[in-house]
């Protein structure tokens, strides 16, 4: 079978088993990739970029090194190579976990009750959830959900797409590395650079992707467009700000401006100031354009991987 196909087929699997399953309560391939990552931390730890860089080095590598191998294993079969494939997306994408967290936010605010959508809101996202009415939460739900859909999705997908078994574990263990250690603390400041920095060029191609597909996906196409020509560039972020932007001006509302994160309080610019402030309801319109931006992501994906296995064939 042409890796083409294998990839479309595992790829297609990973997700309905990720719509179905949802990410395992127990032993998540991610969580174990991250205790072992943090292990690795405990060693090789010093307050040098150097240092920071030989950690990123060898957890990223370890996980492209892994797929590789499994990859090498399986691919007599053609059977074999297409469950790899499944179970690695399965692992790596978490669509169907971040639509019911904000989902059970939503529901929450719904019902009035604020205080148990600010207890659930850090199980999403990183916001100082005292520092938020019902709607700054709801607002911090929608941006959580439009730039975990290109970190959580189409990231993966586009280096599935890319790199096979290898890339997708290999997307996964940079998100994951930025998250543990890619932040300004000053523990991390110096020592998660390069995972911060690497992180940044491995979102690059998929933030950009999600920005289009919502911006096809969404109610309003010309103003998701304009929001991301004309907004994006001012958010502190290379990859958020294209992805924001566009969620911003397909579901034809406000992001941005002030927020609480990690004990600090940041004034980001606004994303697509014509729109309306966000409501409640918008964390559901949100989840859905989510999950029609990372099945168009399947497509582009399968399609790109046949394009370029055609031309090389």
């Amino acid at each position: 079978m042409r890796a083409d196909r294998v990839f479309a087929y595992g790829a297609a699997a990973g997700l309905i088993g990720d719509l179905l399953l949802g990410d395992p309560r127990r032993g998540h391939p991610v969580a174990a990739f991250g205790r072992a990552a943090g292990a690795v931390e405990r060693v090789l730890w010093r307050d040098h970029r150097g240092w920071g860089a030989l950690h990123t080095a060898v957890c990223v590598g370890g996980a492209l090194g892994l797929g590789a191998v499994a990859e090498h294993v399986v691919r007599p079969s053609r059977t074999a190579s297409v469950a790899l494939t499944a179970a690695a997306t399965w692992a790596v994408v978490g669509g169907t976990s971040l639509a019911r967290e904000a989902r059970v936010i939503g529901r929450a605010l719904e019902a009035g009750d604020v205080e148990a959508a600010r207890d659930r809101l850090p199980h999403l996202c990183g916001r100082d959830p005292q520092a938020l009415d019902a709607d700054g939460i709801a607002r911090a739900v929608v941006e959580s959900v439009a730039e975990n859909t290109s970190d959580a999705v189409v990231g993966a997908l586009v280096w599935g797409a890319v790199g096979g078994v290898p890339g997708l574990l290999g997307f996964r263990a940079v998100n994951t590395l930025d998250a543990m250690v890619g932040h300004k603390s000053p523990r991390y400041r110096r020592f998660g650079w390069a995972s911060a920095r690497l992180d940044d060029l491995a979102g690059w191609p998929g933030a950009r992707l999600t920005a289009v597909l919502a911006a096809l996906a969404g109610d309003r196409p010309r103003g998701a467009v304009r929001a991301w020509r004309e907004d994006a560039h001012r958010h502190p972020s290379p990859n958020a700000g294209p992805v924001e932007a566009s969620f911003a001006g397909a579901l034809g509302v406000r992001l941005g401006g002030t927020l609480s994160y990690a004990g600090r309080v940041e004034h980001r610019p606004v994303l697509h100031q014509e729109g309306r402030a966000v409501a409640t309801y918008d964390i559901e319109r949100a989840v859905r354009l989510s999950r029609r931006v990372g099945l168009l992501a399947l497509g582009v994906g399968v399609a790109a991987r046949a394009f370029v296995k055609g031309r090389t064939a």
